[in-house]
C-alpha cells in the first residue's frame, strides 16, 4: 500500500492551505509537541522567581551533567562563588539571570530527554496500551466544491505498537520512516485510508 493516497494532491486547491500536510509531517509535528508537554509536565512547577524553584533548578542545574554549559549557554557569567550561593539561597539572582537560569534549567532537562528517550516511548507505548490518535482531516475550503469529500470527519484511533519506531525516526528526522509509520496507521481505517494520507492536524494523547 502506498501512503500516496491523493496522488494528485493540490490539483483541486487542497495545497492552497498550508495546514494541510502529509500525515508524516503531522505527525512528527504531534510527537514533538507531546514530547514537550512531557518535559514541561515532569520538570518544576514552581516559577524560577520562587525561593523553591530557583534552589531546585540551580540543584539540577550544578549536579546534572552538562549544568555548567547549559549555564554558559543561556548567558551566564556569574562566578563559581556566586553560583553557590544561588544554589543555597543565600543571593538572589538579578531578574535577567534568573530568566537566564531559567533557559538553562529547560534546555538541559529537554537535551537529557531526548538523549535518553527511552521514558518518551514508555510514555506512548502506556504499558501496552499504546496511545490515542486523534486525526483531522484537511481543510477543504478551498477545495473546489465538486471535488470535495463528503466523508472526511475527524477520526479517533487507538494505536499500538508503532511507538518504538516513531519517536526514533523524530529524533533523526526521518521523514521517510515516519511515512511508513503513518501507512501502517492509517491502514487500520480499511477503505478510508487514502483519505487521511493528507491531514490538517494530529493529536497525540499522552
Amino acid at each position: 500500500m502506498s501512503t500516496d493516497g491523493w496522488k494528485n494532491f493540490g490539483k483541486h486547491g487542497a495545497d492552497l492551505d498550508p495546514g494541510n500536510v502529509h500525515g508524516k509531517i503531522a505527525l512528527g509535528r504531534a510527537l514533538e509537541d507531546a514530547l514537550e508537554r512531557m518535559i514541561i509536565d515532569g520538570g518544576i512547577k514552581s516559577p524560577p522567581t520562587t525561593r523553591r524553584g530557583l534552589t531546585a533548578r540551580m540543584r539540577y542545574l550544578t549536579t546534572t551533567k552538562g549544568g555548567p554549559a547549559a549555564l554558559a549557554d543561556a548567558g551566564i557569567t556569574a562566578t563559581p562563588a556566586t553560583i553557590r550561593a544561588w544554589t543555597r539561597g543565600t543571593q538572589r539572582p538579578r531578574p535577567a539571570n534568573l530568566e537566564a537560569i531559567d533557559t538553562a534549567y529547560w534546555n538541559l532537562r529537554a537535551a537529557n530527554v531526548l538523549a535518553n528517550p527511552g521514558g518518551f516511548k514508555q510514555h506512548l507505548n502506556n504499558n501496552g496500551h499504546g496511545t490515542r490518535v486523534e486525526i483531522h482531516p484537511i481543510n477543504q475550503e478551498p477545495v473546489t466544491p465538486k471535488h470535495r469529500r463528503d466523508n472526511l470527519r475527524l477520526r479517533t484511533i487507538q494505536v499500538r505498537y508503532v511507538w518504538d519506531e516513531a519517536v526514533d525516526a523524530m529524533v533523526a528526522g526521518d521523514e521517510a520512516k515516519l511515512e511508513e509509520i503513518w501507512d501502517d496507521v492509517i491502514a487500520d481505517l480499511d477503505s478510508d485510508w487514502g483519505a487521511y494520507t493528507y491531514v490538517s492536524h494530529i493529536g497525540l494523547g499522552a
